[in-house]
């Protein structure tokens, strides 16, 4: 239904659509180091891959940005050292991520991985099948590189609230991420390490960059602690088993 919904009034949010590509600020992502540690005691080694987010596009170093804030409040949580590092491709949708930064993966591997991606085939207009067997790829293939690695992929968050998307773009834009997230959950819970991480948050202006799209740096802290605590749940429940 939602699908019918929105391919249904598509065609009106067109030019919308075009002037939000055309017109968008271009932000580069997090200056600084792509490697870093944080917190003391036992390593554990943290790899976040994806799209912007894991750029780190709205903040200033990748330490402030999702992968270092998730590796700070993950060394807290399991009382521990994280040694991260991000590998990311602005603008990527899922299947650039699984041909471009897969490979890029270091031989040694991870104890966790962080996933962003999905916002941009939204956008892109991917279809929910090819978003379905996109990430059923990508999650194979980050299972096959580290078997025993919990795998944290945030998911769709709100874009019915995104300040730079005009309504009704938002409106509709928003049911499509509702409609792609719950794929995602899906697809993620046939996968025994994989964890769906939700952002089923109230936007609100302070939580965005300038450019209206993408995470201030005042919000990645409660953007990493969300991920950190469901890899924490993952890997206690993992280890008391």
């Amino acid at each position: 239904m939602r699908s019918i919904i929105f391919w249904g009034l598509f065609p009106l949010i067109l030019p919308q659509a075009i002037y939000v590509r055309k017109t968008a600020p271009r932000f580069s992502g997090a200056a600084g180091p792509r490697r870093g540690t944080a917190g003391t005691g036992k390593n554990h080694n943290l790899i976040a891959i994806g799209d912007s987010i894991i750029a780190g596009v709205g903040a200033s170093t990748f330490a402030k940005a999702l992968v270092g804030q998730t590796a700070q409040k993950l060394s807290l949580l399991l009382d521990c050292k994280i040694t991260w590092e991000a590998i990311a491709s602005i603008g990527a949708v899922s299947h650039q991520v699984i041909e471009r930064l897969v490979p890029q993966l270091p031989e040694k591997q991870p104890d966790f991985m962080v996933v962003s991606v999905g916002v941009n085939d939204v956008t892109a207009l991917s279809s929910v099948a090819k978003w379905r067997q996109n990430l059923a790829r990508l999650l194979q293939a980050l299972g096959a590189y580290a078997p025993a690695a919990i795998i944290a992929v945030a998911g769709i968050p709100p874009l019915r609230g995104f300040p730079i998307l005009p309504q009704p773009m938002r409106a509709l834009f928003g049911i499509r991420g509702v409609t792609f997230d719950r794929v995602a959950r899906v697809e993620i819970s046939r996968h025994e390490n994989a964890i769906h991480v939700p952002l089923d948050f109230e936007p609100e202006a302070h939580m965005f960059s300038a450019d209206g799209f993408h995470p201030s740096e005042e919000s990645y802290p409660e953007f990493g602690e969300i991920v950190a605590t469901g890899i924490a749940e993952k890997f206690n429940a993992i280890t008391l088993s």
